[in-house]
């Protein structure tokens, strides 16, 4: 039930949709119907409202309902599986702007976050901010040594302003989802817990210094993409002080003309760097808008990207990253009975959903964009229309897999701005097909091997109990009683496969347990061992559990 401290706020909130002309989110929340006996007194939206799209109305309306409101829009933007376009569009023009609080303010708090006075600690600090968001505002410094950096400073209180809207979003998400018609596709607690995951990280710029790192470990050489040095004698949880870089925003086409940089190859650049992070890395930058993507103007001969702000980063199972880079393969390839297929190895759809209507379901979707020449497919779309179909056949996915939507969108969005012409299906392929290679290749595997042959041997004395255990279980009849005949053959499929891996993971631990004692015990006669070894991994591998469609 909504807390009575909450019916104001909440009041506020229809009153503002109902200015928008958004009544029909007004009447879908119970809470709000008394609203209609004064609604009479509220003045009726302008013609200039009335005449805007609903998706710019909505825009409007959060814009003005506050920076907390503008974040849950911007989540709601990259989740097009339940979006129509034309809203989620809009909503991807949110821009997360407010005026800055006093820089004396954030002097302090750097000063009491760091423990020093700012003189100490730097060179000299501009108290007038450089950009201000609703979480946190930036400041230019320089270090004693002469280097530029900036000082990302969190908007003092901003913790407990967060919490009460988080509050006032969860009572809401929860009216929707008891009142609204169609709660069941839009799933608004859903949408609510992502933005509550997405502040709760923002507002720690230890965990965004920590992503930086990494990503700039990624990309160590900096031939491609650049990103920023993070200081951490000068960062805390509230204060994050960066290397201060210089570029023009990646949607500046004339900027980046008039530096005499090859667009092309820039943008060409930008496809790569999205599989490299995606499917090489696993850890990915999701926020990637022009505003967090600066081109470097002082490299001409060599063009490359600035990334900033770290504060949204992604990342897969190891898993989901395999099933989802080869459904890109399958698609580049035009083979949709392997999508199908994959998408049911992979989980993400029960076993028991029919391959055939799948894949003509996918081939649906995908032939009118086959009809078009590649340079004007957009494989960000496609795969919003793939996922948004599959949908039907109780299609799950994580988080991540939206959040990778958004960012692969956005960079799309990025090459083809920089490059009109661009085909990313060319440029993208070739990319992921020598990624796959390295990655997925013997001397990976076998390294993969030894990395976890340890872990294997701890374990091997621990396998005689593990299969005790289920034998016990079965004889003791704790199995499920199962009336459909399609469900029990999949159980019994299951079994199969189950007793396949125990036998198979047995002989192969016993294998690679006895290749490392005779490599260890006589290393001058190391065949044996290599035999051994490969024996082991070959029952491992005769054991994987495989689908079938």
């Amino acid at each position: 039930m909504t807390s009575l401290r909450l019916v104001p706020r909440l009041l506020r909130v229809a009153a503002v949709l109902l200015k928008y002309q958004l009544d029909e989110l007004v009447d879908g929340a119970h809470l709000f119907r008394p609203l209609k006996l004064v609604r009479p007194l509220f003045p009726k939206p302008s013609a200039d409202v009335r005449g805007l799209p609903r998706g710019a109305r909505l825009r409007l309306a959060l814009t003005e309902l506050g920076p907390i409101f503008v974040k849950a829009g911007q989540v709601l933007s990259t989740r097009r599986d339940l979006v129509p376009a034309d809203v989620a569009d809009e909503l991807a023009l949110l821009q997360d702007q407010v005026p800055p609080f006093p820089g004396a303010e954030a002097r302090a708090i750097v000063e009491r976050e760091l423990k020093a006075p700012v003189t100490v600690l730097y060179a000299s600090f501009d108290e007038v901010a450089l950009a201000s968001a609703s979480i946190a505002q930036v400041h230019a410094a320089t270090l004693h040594d002469g280097r530029e950096v900036v000082v990302k400073v969190l908007r003092p209180g901003i913790d407990k302003r967060i919490a009460r809207d988080v509050d006032l979003l969860h009572a809401l998400g929860g009216l929707a989802q008891r009142w609204h018609p169609n709660a069941d596709k839009i799933r608004p607690l859903e949408v609510v817990a992502e933005v509550e995951k997405m502040l709760s990280n923002e507002l720690d710029l230890q965990r965004e210094g920590a992503s930086a790192s990494l990503l700039r470990r990624n990309f160590a050489s900096g031939v491609d993409l650049y990103v920023p040095e993070v200081h951490w004698d000068f960062s805390t949880e509230r204060v994050l002080t960066l290397e201060r870089v210089h570029g023009v925003s990646a949607d500046d086409v004339a900027a980046i003309d008039k530096a005499g940089l090859d667009r092309k190859r820039l943008a060409a650049k930008g496809v790569r760097l999205f599989y490299e992070q995606v499917f090489r890395d696993n850890f990915f930058h999701a926020d990637a808008h022009p505003g967090n993507i600066w081109v470097d103007t002082s490299r001409v001969d060599e063009p490359r990207f600035i990334a900033l702000d770290f504060g949204i980063m992604g990342s897969l199972p190891e898993a989901d990253q395999y099933w989802l880079a080869e459904n890109f393969i399958a698609l580049f390839e035009r083979d949709y009975a392997r999508i199908a297929q994959l998408h049911v190895a992979a989980g993400w759809m029960p076993a028991t959903v029919r391959i055939d209507e799948l894949e003509a379901a996918v081939r649906t979707v995908c032939e009118p964009y086959f009809t078009r020449p590649l340079a004007q497919i957009s494989i960000a779309e496609l795969v919003v229309k793939l996922f948004q179909t599959a949908r039907r056949f109780e299609l799950t996915l994580q988080p991540q897999l939206i959040l990778l939507q958004k960012t692969l969108l956005n960079i799309e969005g990025v090459g083809r701005m920089l490059d009109p012409e661009i085909d990313i299906w060319a440029v993208a392929h070739p990319v992921l097909r020598r990624i796959l290679r390295e990655r997925y290749s013997v001397r990976a595997t076998l390294r993969d091997v030894r990395r976890r042959l340890p872990e294997w041997i701890h374990s091997a004395p621990r396998m005689p109990e593990l299969v005790r255990d289920a034998l016990r279980q079965v004889a003791s009849g704790q199995r499920q009683e199962v009336a459909d005949p399609l469900a029990l053959a999949v159980v019994r499929d299951d079994a199969r496969r189950m007793r396949r891996l125990v036998a198979c993971s047995l002989l192969g631990a016993a294998l690679l347990v006895s290749a490392a004692l005779v490599g260890t015990l006589a290393p001058r006669g190391m065949w044996p061992a290599v035999v051994a070894g490969l024996a082991g991994l070959a029952s491992f591998a005769a054991g994987w559990p495989r689908r079938t469609p």
